[in-house]
């Protein structure tokens, strides 16, 4: 049973070496870990970024756009000249350049209610991703009295088996000696190893509780890791009567993450109501464009010839129908000398162009999506708004449940310590009368096992009060601590 005792109690002893060993880790480092690495606080985080990217957006809405274009290419068969506007039979190569800007001057003030709609959306997912710290801070804040508790709870496991081995001992000694029969160290013997079971099976809990915690953490679960255990009785804890729900409700709604969010997202649908309604007004809009052109079109060039004819005999080509006046040669003739093209920077000079105006664009008739997107908004807004009294509604039921559980706790603490001081008085008493024979094995381990299980049941109550405190104490807005400084 020594050997057996040894292997037992060797996960112990390697635990409390490597506690020793390692950097200890207390509830607000904790926290402060998981806020900065547990993936739901990252992902809320990349939520807000995207709000406040679109709220940037609708800011630079606002201010005129400009544009540079630029084309080049080849042109072939009956086409317009973009420089002359004349037709053109002939394979050219063009080039042209444009710098245009225009600006809304009025559209129903949709802009200024689409930011002022972007903003409180960014401002809503900021709230947001407070409220999945908060919730993250309240988990990890369980995991880690879960931790403490499951680690008292190993330590009572360690004391019963350690008292089980002592017994067994002295037991083993008497029948030796020939005082008790074999039955009584045979029934120690199981008792030793069930006491042993329990143990090896709560010092595993820990192990399986800190995997949580660094779940909850983000943390790798192969990293070295051991949690500080302040005692439980130094925990700082409110007074009950402090935390009446209708108190804690009164400041959880005005100072909650989501009660936050809620707010201002009802004040963003509201700016989006505004906004659709704005689109259905005509737009006034500012416009600017400079630009040039090039092409290769050949320009053909003549030359007058001056053709000397005598006044007193005139060359007659033909007659005006009708009146029958004669029609004259002229006296000046033209030539074909040669075709060219205006070099490139002369014509990019020559066709510069420049327009200034103001476009007006009137919604008439769209197939109703102006008048739908409209009447959506309003239902959108609709919609968060009884999302808040909803969540509201939670939030004020969460907290009543949170003060009866606590109070309901602290009352089975209180119970608790009572069975167990009976539980003591009677463990002892129980050995006594075994000592000296008076009192058989059964009935010896009964009152051992009753004892174990009072104290496992106020660690037990013990946590879970002070567990509950602590979260009427996070809807009160003290935070979550377990040290008073």
């Amino acid at each position: 049973m020594k050997k057996l005792l040894l292997v037992y109690l060797l996960p112990a002893t390697l635990l409390s070496h490597m506690s020793q060993a390692q950097d200890k880790w207390g509830l607000k480092r904790c926290v402060d870990y998981a806020l900065a690495n547990n993936v739901s606080i990252k992902q809320a985080d990349v939520q807000a970024r995207l709000a406040k990217l679109a709220l940037e957006q609708s800011k630079l809405q606002r201010i005129p756009t400009l544009i540079f274009g630029a084309g080049a290419g080849v042109n072939s068969g009956n086409s317009l000249n973009p420089a002359n506007y004349t037709i053109n039979t002939q394979t050219f190569f063009y080039n042209n350049f444009s710098l245009q800007s225009s600006i809304v001057l009025f559209n129903g003030f949709n802009l200024q209610h689409v930011l002022a709609a972007n903003r409180y959306a960014w401002q809503a997912a900021l709230a947001t991703t407070d409220k999945t710290r908060n919730d993250i801070s309240l988990t990890v804040a369980n995991a880690y009295l879960q931790v403490l508790l499951s680690r008292e709870q190993a330590e009572a496991a360690r004391a019963k088996l350690a008292l089980s081995q002592s017994q067994l001992e002295i037991t083993r000694k008497q029948v030796n000696t020939g005082t008790l029969p074999e039955l009584n160290a045979a029934e120690l013997e199981s008792q030793v190893a069930q006491d042993s079971s329990t143990y090896i099976s709560l010092l595993g809990q820990i192990q399986l509780n800190v995997l949580g915690l660094k779940a909850y953490m983000g943390m790798d679960a192969g990293t070295a890791f051991e949690v500080d255990a302040p005692p439980v009785d130094q925990i700082p804890v409110e007074q009950l009567v402090n935390l009446e729900p209708e108190a804690v409700y009164a400041l959880a709604v005005v100072n909650q993450p989501q009660q936050k969010a809620d707010a201002l997202q009802i004040e963003a649908s509201r700016q989006n109501v505004k906004a659709a309604n704005g689109a259905r007004y005509p737009m006034v809009s500012l416009g600017a464009s400079l630009g040039t052109n090039f092409n290769t079109t050949p320009l053909t060039q003549y030359q007058s010839t001056t053709i000397a004819i005598p006044p007193s005999n005139p060359i007659r080509i033909g007659h005006v129908e009708g009146s029958g006046t004669a029609v004259l040669l002229d006296s000046t003739s033209y030539t074909t000398v040669n075709s060219t093209h205006t070099p490139y920077f002369k014509q990019l000079n020559s066709y510069f162009n420049q327009s200034v105006g103001i476009n007006i664009s009137v919604p008439i008739f769209n197939n109703g999506s102006l008048r739908t997107n409209y009447a959506r908004s309003k239902l959108n807004l609709r919609n968060v708004e009884l999302q808040r009294e909803q969540n509201n509604l939670t939030l004020k039921n969460n907290i009543y449940q949170a003060y009866t559980a606590a109070s309901t706790a602290l009352q089975k603490y209180e119970a608790n310590k009572i069975s167990l001081a009976a539980a003591s008085k009677s463990a002892d008493y129980a050995r006594k009368r075994y000592a000296v024979g008076m009192l058989n094995t059964i009935d010896l381990l009964t009152n051992e096992n009753n004892f174990f299980n009072a104290q496992i049941n106020l660690l037990s109550s013990r946590y879970d009060y002070v567990f509950k405190m602590k979260v009427l104490e996070f809807y009160k807005g003290l935070g979550i601590r377990l040290t008073k400084d």
